[in-house]
């Protein structure tokens, strides 16, 4: 039962941080264009060298 004092404090940290993460990561706009990186991967990487 003691132990429970000290994992409930932890996992509400954890959880308190995970949700930071997620509105920083909203926030500076890294889910703006998810299609984006999809499609660059199927680019030629030559063609942009030539130029």
């Amino acid at each position: 039962m003691e132990s429970l004092y000290i994992l409930i404090p932890i996992a509400a940290l954890f959880v308190i941080v995970a949700i930071g993460l997620f509105i920083w990561s909203v926030e500076s706009r890294q889910f703006d264009d998810l299609d984006r990186e999809a499609r660059r991967i199927l680019e030629d990487d030559d063609i942009a060298d030539k130029k």
